[in-house]
C-alpha cells in the first residue's frame, strides 16, 4: 500500500475521452538509411503484432543507430525540383509536370512511380515552396519521399488534410521534412503499416506537428512505426501524438512552447521511447510532455510492461509526466521535471507504471500527484521511485492498491502519501 493525503483536486481540463492534458531539443538533423536500390532502404520497426512482451525487469529505451546519408543522396526513381520560380517533375527522362505548384509538382512525381508495386520507390524533392493548409501530398504505399528543402503551409483549412498524409497505405518512407506555417497536421498517417519517419523538423504557427493513428478502422491496428527524430516548435496542438498504434519505436521528440502535448500517446501498445524533451509544452493547461491517454498500454485485459521510456525533460508548460484514463504497462526510466505549471507528475487510474527507474529530479512547479476519478478502477502498482523532489510535494489521495514509495529524497518538499 502507499502513504496518505489530501482530498482529490477536481481539474476538468484533466477529463479524458479522447485528449485532453498538460506540460514540457534536439534540432533534427539531416541523416537517414543511405539507398542503394530502388527498393532497398530502412526496415520498419519490429513488434510482435498485437502481443505485448511480458517484462518485470526496467529495460533501458534506445532507438536504433542509423547510417547517415544528406538528404537527397542515393538513387531515387522520380524527383520534383524548382528552378527559379517553375517547378518541374519527371520521372528519368520524361516530364510529368511543369509549373509554379509546388504540391501538384511533388504530387505528380509521386503518381509517376511504378503502379502496382511492392518495393519501395523514392522520389526527391529538391527546392522550397508553399502548400495550403487545405491540400495534401499523398503517400500510396511503397512509396519513400526525401524534401531537400521547406514546405511552408498557407492557409486555413478543415479535416485530415497533411502536406504528407497516407491512408490505408503501407510500407512508407518519410526520410527528410522542414515544414513552416500553419498545417492542419503536418504529417498525417491513418490506418498504415511499416512507416519510417527520419529527421522531422517543424517550425510551426500553429496545427498538430505528427499524428499517426487507426480511427479510419478501429478494428485494425496501425503497425510497426519508426520515427527517428521530430523537432516541433509552435504547434498549437501536440508535437507528436499516436492512437492504435501497435509497435512503434521513437528516437527523440523536441517539443518547444507547444499548445498541447509533447509527445501523447493514446491506445498505443508495443511501444519504445529514447526520449521526450519538451519546453513550455502545454502552459496553461492539463497536456503534458509526455501523456499516456485511454487505455494506452492496455494489452488484452491487463497491462504487461510494453512501454519503454527512456527519458523525460519538462521545462515549464503545463504537466510533465501523465498516466490517465486507464492506462499503464510504462516504464520510464528517468524524469528531469522543473517549474511545470500543473502537476509535475499525475498518475490517474493507471496500473503498473513505474517512475524514475533509474533516476529522476523533480524541482518546484506542481505536485507529484496519485489520483483517482470514479468512473474508473483505482490506481494499482504504481511505483514513485529515485527522485529528488525540491520545492514540491507528493500526495497520494484516494489510496491506490500496491503503491510504492521509495528511495526519494526531500528537500523543502513534503509527503502525504498512505
Amino acid at each position: 500500500m502507499g502513504r496518505r493525503a489530501a482530498a482529490h483536486l477536481t481539474d476538468p481540463s484533466a477529463t479524458d475521452r479522447p485528449t485532453r492534458t498538460r506540460r514540457a531539443a534536439v534540432t533534427a538533423a539531416c541523416a537517414t538509411a543511405l539507398l542503394t536500390g530502388a527498393a532497398v532502404l530502412t526496415a520498419p520497426a519490429n513488434a510482435a503484432p498485437g502481443t505485448a512482451p511480458v517484462t518485470t525487469e526496467p529495460v533501458a529505451a534506445t532507438a536504433p543507430r542509423q547510417v547517415a546519408a544528406a538528404c537527397g543522396d542515393g538513387s531515387y526513381q522520380a524527383e520534383a525540383v524548382l528552378s527559379g520560380s517553375t517547378w518541374t517533375a519527371r520521372r528519368g527522362s520524361s516530364v510529368v509536370y511543369t509549373g509554379s505548384d509546388m504540391r501538384a509538382a511533388m504530387q505528380a512525381a509521386v503518381n509517376s512511380l511504378t503502379s502496382g508495386r511492392t518495393s519501395k520507390e523514392r522520389v526527391v524533392v529538391r527546392g522550397s515552396g508553399s502548400i495550403a493548409a487545405g491540400s495534401r501530398v499523398s503517400l500510396p504505399s511503397y512509396t519513400v519521399l526525401d524534401v531537400c528543402g521547406t514546405i511552408n503551409v498557407t492557409g486555413s483549412g478543415s479535416g485530415d488534410q497533411a502536406p504528407v498524409y497516407a491512408r490505408g497505405a503501407r510500407d512508407i518512407e518519410v526520410q527528410h521534412l522542414n515544414l513552416t506555417g500553419t498545417p492542419l497536421y503536418g504529417v498525417f498517417m491513418r490506418n498504415v503499416q511499416n512507416v519510417v519517419l527520419g529527421q522531422i523538423d517543424m517550425r510551426l504557427s500553429g496545427g498538430l506537428g505528427v499524428r499517426i493513428d487507426n480511427r479510419g478502422d478501429t478494428s485494425q491496428w496501425t503497425r510497426n512505426v519508426r520515427i527517428d527524430n521530430v523537432y516541433v516548435s509552435g504547434a498549437s496542438s501536440h508535437a507528436v501524438e499516436t492512437y492504435g498504434v501497435d509497435g512503434i519505436t521513437i528516437g527523440t521528440v523536441t517539443a518547444r512552447n507547444v499548445g498541447e502535448s509533447g509527445l501523447l500517446l493514446n491506445q498505443t501498445i508495443n511501444a519504445t521511447v529514447t526520449k521526450v524533451d519538451a519546453d513550455g509544452a502545454g502552459a496553461g493547461t492539463g497536456y503534458a510532455a509526455f501523456r499516456m491517454a485511454n487505455r494506452n498500454g492496455r494489452v488484452g485485459s491487463g497491462y504487461p510492461t510494453n512501454v519503454r521510456v527512456g527519458e523525460v525533460v519538462a521545462r515549464g508548460g503545463g504537466r510533465g509526466v501523465f498516466c490517465v484514463s486507464e492506462s499503464g504497462g510504462a516504464v520510464i526510466d528517468r524524469v528531469t521535471l522543473s517549474d511545470t505549471g500543473n502537476n509535475a507528475i499525475l498518475i490517474e487510474n493507471c496500473y503498473n507504471v513505474n517512475i524514475a527507474a533509474q533516476s529522476g529530479s523533480v524541482s518546484g512547479g506542481g505536485e507529484i500527484r496519485l489520483a483517482a476519478r470514479s468512473e474508473f478502477p483505482n490506481n494499482r502498482d504504481i511505483t514513485i521511485q529515485n527522485l529528488t523532489v525540491t520545492n514540491s510535494a507528493i500526495r497520494e489521495s484516494p489510496c491506490g492498491e500496491n503503491t510504492t514509495f521509495r528511495n526519494n529524497r526531500l528537500v523543502n518538499s513534503s509527503q502525504s502519501i498512505c
